[in-house]
């Protein structure tokens, strides 16, 4: 479990720059592993396995995975990033606070926190040689919090600059079609498109 310590307005966030930068401590293959920060924190951009042809997999927020100390979430969407062909797999989220538990999520937006994570997610759309392949899998977890949507769309926005291809895997919920979780999905569940920017303005009309 990890419980938010404060606010992350409250710490020292990195910017996304610094991040990237290695600390001395190699606990991990970097070789293998694509970790930003490289050390456990309250916040976290970027996990995954280096590639060529990453499926990009899209949470809310980060709980306790590491380098090869994956969690359930992560494992699922590995193996589906494989079964699909995918060389590779990077867990990204909406926003980067961690919290095992989304209600624990900080109620207030952090601003600075946001826009380092939205040039994460640049950075890692630039990874691919192809159209990144971008995978939303947040569930109803979205709801949450109100500021989510708004990052959803600020990375929608980003996406297009690269010619980003959105997809979900497994039904999306009757209600509002959100999409379904990695969790409890099948490991050979294939992808399916996905019009993100018109989901989006579905949720703002509800």
């Amino acid at each position: 479990m990890h419980i938010p310590s404060s606010a992350t307005a409250e710490i020292e966030v990195l910017s996304f720059e610094d991040a990237l930068i290695p600390s001395e401590d190699e606990k991990y293959d970097r070789a293998r592993w694509l970790y930003v920060p490289d050390f456990y924190s309250e916040y976290r951009y970027i996990l995954g396995t280096r590639g060529k042809r990453p499926l990009i997999c899209i949470g809310i927020n980060p709980s306790t995975a590491e380098p090869d100390n994956l969690d359930n979430t992560l494992k699922s969407a590995e193996r589906i990033a494989l079964g699909n062909g995918f060389d590779s797999f990077i867990m990204f989220n909406v926003y980067a606070q961690r919290a095992t538990d989304p209600d624990d999520m900080e109620k207030e937006f952090n601003g600075h926190m946001h826009r380092e994570n939205m040039k994460a997610f640049e950075y890692i759309l630039s990874l691919s040689e192809t159209a990144p392949a971008v995978w939303a899998a947040w569930g109803t977890i979205i709801e949450k919090r109100d500021y989510l949507r708004f990052c959803v769309l600020d990375m929608i926005d980003i996406g297009e600059k690269y010619g980003a291809v959105w997809y979900t895997a497994g039904k999306r919920s009757k209600a509002k079609g959100h999409p379904h979780h990695p969790l409890y999905l099948k490991k050979d569940s294939a992808l399916d498109s996905f019009d993100v920017r018109a989901y989006c303005e579905t949720l703002s009309e509800k």
